[in-house]
């Protein structure tokens, strides 16, 4: 069944409700490797009731509408998708715990042709049930590699997105975040069950070793470095975090996140996996209070 453009454009989403306690916020960030330092205040605070913040990154998965692409409506092949980038731009603080809605909507789809795949753009807002307010919202791109051909628009006035240069210099910042071997296990309680991430068999058939980290698992490793070293772990100041995805971390590996400042409240950054020097996240983008 091939791609029908304008039914997948238009595809409509029902509101997610989702509601959220101190307990998920802890779990999100332990998930991703916070409070390894048991004197470490500064990240006791995302771990630790008394006090608690939510991290910015944990809008991604809240209100999220599921894995909807294997619906055989979709008219997509899921067993060839993969999560191209991921960007987020953050309205508000996320509350510690409490209710919100996710509102999902696909923005466009562009045909790279017969052979090459299809790029589906797709947003999220995520809304305070008691506010109304917008606190974020998820900006995903989803490569379909076996789907190109369907006859929707494409070539270069196609709305691909623009992929943010780095600088040709050594970084001005950097951090390294080592990940637990059990930190795929530990980050699917946060709602990503898929098994690529918790069963050999299934990795294996996958072409992988092992299972695999979650890509929002990694992204939310490079949150965790962007927060510390261009927030000083003031969670509110980050505003904006986009990358591209460009290669899979296996847990137990260590993360090493690389930051280029450019200018007042903007940064560019990568991340690659240190034990085997290959670049995982790249092209990044982020906007901060400075």
């Amino acid at each position: 069944m091939a791609i029908d453009y304008q039914k997948l454009k238009n595809r409509k989403f029902e509101d997610v409700v989702h509601a959220y306690t101190w307990k998920d916020t802890v779990l999100y960030a332990l998930g991703l490797g916070f409070g390894a330092d048991p004197m470490d205040k500064s990240q006791l605070r995302f771990v630790y009731e008394e006090g608690l913040v939510a991290l910015p990154t944990m809008a991604v998965v809240l209100g999220s509408p599921g894995f909807w692409v294997k619906n055989p409506d979709s008219g997509i092949d899921w067993k060839q998708v993969l999560h191209g980038e991921q960007g987020l731009r953050i309205l508000k603080p996320l509350p510690a715990e409490g209710t919100v809605i996710g509102r999902t909507r696909i923005v466009d789809i562009i045909d790279n042709g017969p052979g090459k795949g299809a790029l589906m753009y797709s947003e999220r807002d995520i809304v305070d049930q008691k506010t109304g307010e917008v606190l974020a919202v998820s900006e995903s791109t989803t490569f379909a590699r076996a789907d190109g051909g369907f006859g929707g628009p494409t070539g270069p006035t196609g709305p691909k997105k623009a992929v943010h240069a780095l600088p040709e210099r050594a970084p001005d910042l950097s951090v390294d975040i080592p990940t637990l071997p059990q930190a795929a296990l530990i980050y699917r309680l946060s709602g990503d069950y898929n098994p690529l991430h918790a069963d050999p068999d299934v990795a294996k058939t996958a072409n992988f070793k092992q299972p695999i980290l979650h890509g929002l698992c990694t992204y939310g490793v490079a949150g965790h470095a962007l927060v510390k070293l261009l927030c000083g772990y003031d969670a509110a100041k980050l505003k904006r975090m986009d990358l591209r995805f460009s290669s899979p971390v296996y847990p137990g590996e260590t993360i090493r996140t690389e930051v280029w400042t450019e200018g007042p409240g903007k940064a560019g950054f990568r991340s690659k996996v240190v034990e085997r020097d290959i670049v995982v996240l790249n092209n990044g983008y982020a906007e901060f209070a400075a």
